[in-house]
């Protein structure tokens, strides 16, 4: 992986969501606040032209130009011209994968396919499988027949086919006066079919199971430089300079991809890719790194008390909550695999010699992964476990197994080879992340994108490990804790985890409420008590909305696409029913609001290590107060950042809040943390270890400051707060610091630690560092 230098990577970054009502504009005037905040860099989702009313901009219709529901390009240039005048970077969010085709008159390019078919200009362009007939486009209601039914609401309008609120192209001399559009429509390139025959028969690839978002072939160079003609416009007219790659697994070569891109992209690059515990990126991969989530994975889990494991996985089993992650995991991948990317599987089949099982092994290879995907060659013990692990699963498939294996080992970046490898990474997320998340909730903490739920925590040395790895390997990667993509926010995570600390109160409650409102499933029923007290307190709406997704995901009482209205109505009724027993309700208020202000102590330590450990720590848009958002779209809502310029301002003025339900004590880490960033640019990583009788709940690491041999930056948290609480607090703790010249100062409340020193060392009593916030940001003058 090539090194990035200071001056390409930023300090941090600050992720906004663009959408119409929330556009360029209205994010370069938040500008002048996020530079007070310290922010090195304001990160945008993606600003290229989307379907019409998109509201995150990740359906891209049309790749070469700016978006005019966002402003257009005049704006974009203000916003970057603003930015560079405050010495600030701008990072854009690129989707290389896929182009939204919901609208066909919105992406012209699709348009143009659906009108020539093959001949097409553009037909490079899509992953289509022209020979095995006209382009399945999966519109049509479906009434059992197929959807032939629903042919009968085509009309002809204009020169088009229109399907309600779709029109769709002519190929030209298909039609003449007096044909009927059912007549005229089985003359095109396309055929209208029936939603439902999507997952089956499609025969152009998707972006997971989502049929409006056709993958791009950007492994062709010709694709490749249509595609990013205005993105690299944006770098060399000084606009850009960073870029966020989204699904990079979803790419026929992510590696040739990626060589291309930087060759052509001078500034930073990270991609959007869920390591799995232990993986590291291609060596060759001319990137910084990731987007975070291995990050988030240790930073969030070493908040979490890995004693509470055997209490929490008897509540779940005495629940009927399964608790095998590699079965659940198996399960719901095997779905994804067989059903929801059926005509995926039927493709990959269609390479190999023909049996009578060989769909079967495709399947069960893809769902046999331990990594979301290999990368042939060089990566190969990837695919070698994974070949293994389904010949052990399914001995009867060996045979055609073996043939696949061989296969592609001899060409492994043939099109078999790199078929396979890009599925299995849509079958892992799809079946892991979008599934089996919501199936296994023993502790939903745990259940995040990157995360690992059958590792219970993170204990302080794997911790550190993870760190001092990160620093020395790729110390120019992006660190998060939120993101559009997380099943929960960081505070929502900071507070569950204070379940953990607490299992068998929670286990007794559970039981108890359990019995008087009950939801009729019960891996949701769990869920759903843990999503109301890690989000409390949260409206009745914003709880329905995420319990009816997290039931449709799951596929176990519900689901997308066969929704059972009498499941979903006894969620929609649930929330009034907790409200109307007053006592039970009341019951749930007290256990909620207990989890406060152990929850606000997890919210500032996992802050502060994060924005100043190795890596550029972004922050999700919002999360400089207490967010307590839950999956997209919940994580999408508008954000009051006039009510966060207020309170910076009173911080600005020396007012050093307290902790309390304002957040304001978050906001005051978040600009101390970030400004301290900017000035020291801290790089080395070594870690603290406390004394005494509190020593197993400090959590503390010291940096270098640029230009400076001894360390200048020390960082306390702490974690399991109530444990501590329970022990009697701090006590005689100490924390030894480095040694060297000059005093240590605490930039949270002002302090000057007090000289002691015992072995050479300054020593830090930790009951009088923390005792006003319970972490500390310590710098040596």
């Amino acid at each position: 992986m090539s090194a990035h230098s200071s001056s390409q990577t930023p300090t941090s970054t600050y992720r906004l969501q663009l959408k119409p009502g929330f556009d360029l504009a209205e994010a370069a005037d938040l500008l002048d606040h996020l530079h007070r905040l310290g922010v090195g860099a304001v990160y945008l989702s993606p600003i290229l032209t989307a379907t019409p009313g998109s509201d995150h901009g990740y359906d891209v219709a049309d790749p070469t130009r700016v978006s005019e529901a966002l402003g257009g390009e005049r704006a974009f240039h203000d916003l970057a011209d603003r930015a560079h005048a405050l010495g600030m970077g701008v990072v854009v969010d690129i989707v290389p994968n896929h182009m939204s085709v919901a609208r066909p008159d919105a992406n012209p390019w699709w348009w143009d396919v659906l009108e020539h078919g093959r001949d097409s200009v553009y037909a490079r362009c899509f992953d289509v499988d022209f020979d095995s007939g006209p382009v399945l486009v999966p519109v049509l209601g479906d009434g059992g027949d197929g959807g032939r039914a629903a042919l009968d609401e085509l009309t002809l309008a204009d020169g088009h086919l229109v399907y309600f609120d779709k029109r769709f192209p002519l190929a030209p001399g298909t039609f003449t006066p007096g044909d009927s559009a059912a007549d005229v429509h089985e003359r095109q390139h396309y055929r209208l079919v029936s939603w439902r025959r999507g997952d089956r028969e499609l025969n152009y690839r998707r972006f997971f199971d989502v049929d409006h978002l056709a993958a791009v072939r950007v492994e062709d160079p010709g694709v490749f430089d249509a595609t990013h003609a205005e993105i690299l416009r944006w770098a060399e007219q000084g606009r850009a300079d960073g870029l966020r790659v989204d699904h990079v697994d979803g790419l026929s070569d992510p590696g040739g991809y990626l060589r291309r891109l930087a060759e052509r992209f001078p500034g930073w690059i990270v991609v959007e890719k869920i390591l799995a515990p232990g993986e590291t990126l291609p060596a060759s991969w001319p990137v910084a790194g990731t987007t975070g989530y291995d990050a988030l994975r240790t930073v969030s889990g070493v908040f979490v008390d890995p004693d509470a494991e055997p209490v929490l996985t008897a509540l779940a089993r005495e629940r009927g909550v399964p608790t095998d992650v590699g079965a659940i995991d198996h399960e719901a991948r095997s779905h994804a695999a067989s059903d929801l990317l059926r005509a995926e599987v039927r493709r990959i089949a269609a390479l190999l010699p023909q049996a009578e099982n060989t769909e079967e092994a495709v399947a069960e290879l893809l769902t046999s992964f331990d990594v979301y995907r290999s990368y042939l060659p060089e990566a190969e013990p990837a695919w070698a476990r994974a070949v293994r692990t389904a010949a052990e699963r399914r001995p009867d498939l060996e045979p055609v197994l073996k043939t696949l294996d061989r296969t592609v080992r001899e060409d492994p970046h043939g099109e078999l080879a790199r078929r396979v490898q890009q599925t299995s990474g849509m079958v892992v997320a799809m079946g892991t992340e979008n599934t089996a998340f919501y199936r296994g909730t023993r502790f939903v903490a745990l259940n995040e994108v990157g995360g690992h739920p059958a590792g219970f925590g993170v204990d302080t040395a794997a911790f550190h490990e993870a760190n001092l790895r990160r620093e020395a390997a790729e110390p120019h990667t992006m660190t998060a804790l939120s993101t559009h993509d997380t099943k929960r926010s960081e505070d929502v995570r900071a507070r569950l985890a204070v379940l953990s600390e607490i299992p068998g109160d929670f286990a007794d409650a559970v039981e108890r409420w359990s019995r008087r409102t009950p939801l009729p499933e019960p891996a949701l029923e769990l869920l759903a008590w843990q999503t109301l007290l890690g989000a409390w307190p949260i409206s009745g709406e914003r709880l329905v909305e995420y319990l009816l997704k997290a039931a449709r995901e799951a596929r176990l009482g519900t689901s997308w696409t066969a929704r059972d209205p009498e499941f979903e109505d006894r969620i929609r009724d649930w929330p009034a029913l907790l409200r109307a027993d007053t006592d039970l309700y009341a019951e749930i208020g007290a256990l909620a609001e207990s989890l406060d202000r152990p929850g606000w102590s997890n919210s500032l330590g996992q802050k502060a290590v994060q924005l100043l450990g190795p890596g550029v720590p972004d922050v999700y848009q919002g999360t400089e107060l207490w967010d307590l958002s839950l999956v997209d779209p919940d994580n999408r809502r508008p954000v009051d950042h006039g009510r966060r310029a207020e309170l910076l301002d009173r911080i600005e003025q020396g007012w050093r809040p307290p902790v309390d339900e304002t957040g304001a004590a978050k906001l005051h880490l978040v600009r101390t943390c970030l400004r301290t960033r900017a000035e020291l640019r801290p790089s080395g990583y070594l870690p603290l270890t406390a004394e005494g009788t509190g020593a197993e709940h400090a959590l503390a690491f010291a940096r270098t400051a640029r230009g400076s041999r001894e360390p200048a930056l020390a960082v306390v948290a702490t974690r399991l707060p109530l444990t501590l609480a329970d022990a009697g607090g701090w006590g005689d703790t100490v924390l030894p610091l480095p040694s060297g010249p000059g005093e240590w100062t605490d930039r949270l409340t002002g302090r000057t630690l007090a000289p002691e020193r015992m072995d050479g060392l300054t020593t830090a009593h930790l009951s009088e560092v923390l005792d006003r916030y319970p972490v500390a940001v310590l710098v040596r003058s």
